[in-house]
């Protein structure tokens, strides 16, 4: 069975910072912060936000 994971992804902008679960079946490529509104994309590299603004990255990095 599949634990959930939980990361808390910082806002690079305003530096707004919201725990979310990482979901365990898929990417997530967009994050709109609640700070300030800003789109948030994976950096190059990084296959999703949770790798490029999170405290804990994708179970998908080292795949």
């Amino acid at each position: 069975m599949a634990t959930a994971r939980i990361s808390t992804i910082t806002c690079p902008s305003c530096g707004h910072q919201k725990a979310e679960e990482i979901p365990l079946d898929a990417c997530v490529y967009f994050y709109e912060c609640e700070g300030c509104g800003q789109l948030l994309k994976p950096l190059a590299g990084d296959c999703c936000v949770f790798c490029s603004y999170g405290s804990i990255g994708c179970p998908y990095k080292n795949l």
